[in-house]
């Protein structure tokens, strides 16, 4: 079900963005989710999202429409209490299942990125990783290490393909990076596409 009209602006770029739902308990955290919004909307991007308003999935809604981009949000019936559904989407999607939101999620985006969360931000990322392994898509996929808040699970990684569980290619197969516009430009250009505007630090 979509609960607001069907998006009729073409954006330049289109990133499907991870994060928790919770704001975590470090000011950095909210930080980088605005700096994340806030790029997209600049460059005339769209965010597609999981349609929440709470945490960190509403820091970079409010702050991706605040700049002037569109947003995707796309929510199961049973979180739409739970998450608190963002009613100022561009296009709010509440659908059945789990599947069916990643499914959609998937299919609106050009890229993807995960910003610190928790279990749920990890199984969509992993889960968008792993499709890209099968080649079931061949976009981008990102994880925002800001502040080395995914230092350890990026030791766990290279240990898993120390131990002959993973293939290095597939680490290949992901974008790493601290600081959220320098890795959101590589992404987008990776998908074939140019952001419309400078960095911040170039202006």
């Amino acid at each position: 079900m979509n609960l607001n009209n069907s998006v009729t602006t073409k954006a330049a770029f289109s990133v499907c963005v991870y994060c928790g739902s919770r704001s975590g308990n470090q000011p950095e955290f909210a930080r980088v989710a605005q700096q994340v919004g806030n790029w997209i909307g600049r460059n005339k991007g769209q965010l597609v999202y999981g349609g929440g308003r709470n945490g960190l999935m509403g820091i970079l809604a409010d702050a991706t429409l605040a700049a002037g981009g569109l947003v995707i949000g796309v929510i199961p019936k049973a979180l739409v209490e739970k998450e608190w559904a963002h009613n100022g989407c561009t296009e709010l999607h509440v659908v059945e299942t789990m599947h069916e939101r990643k499914r959609i999620m998937a299919e609106h985006a050009d890229a993807f990125l995960a910003l610190p969360g928790g279990i749920g931000t990890l199984e969509e990322f992993f889960e968008a990783w792993t499709w890209r392994q099968l080649g079931y898509h061949d976009k981008p996929v990102g994880l925002l290490n800001m502040g080395g808040y995914y230092d350890n699970l990026l030791a766990f990684l290279n240990s898993s393909v120390k131990d002959g569980f993973m293939n290095e290619w597939l680490m290949d197969l992901i974008r790493t990076g601290g600081e959220a516009e320098p890795l959101l430009e590589a992404l987008v250009q990776a998908a074939g596409m140019s952001p419309t505007s400078t960095r911040l630090d170039q202006i």
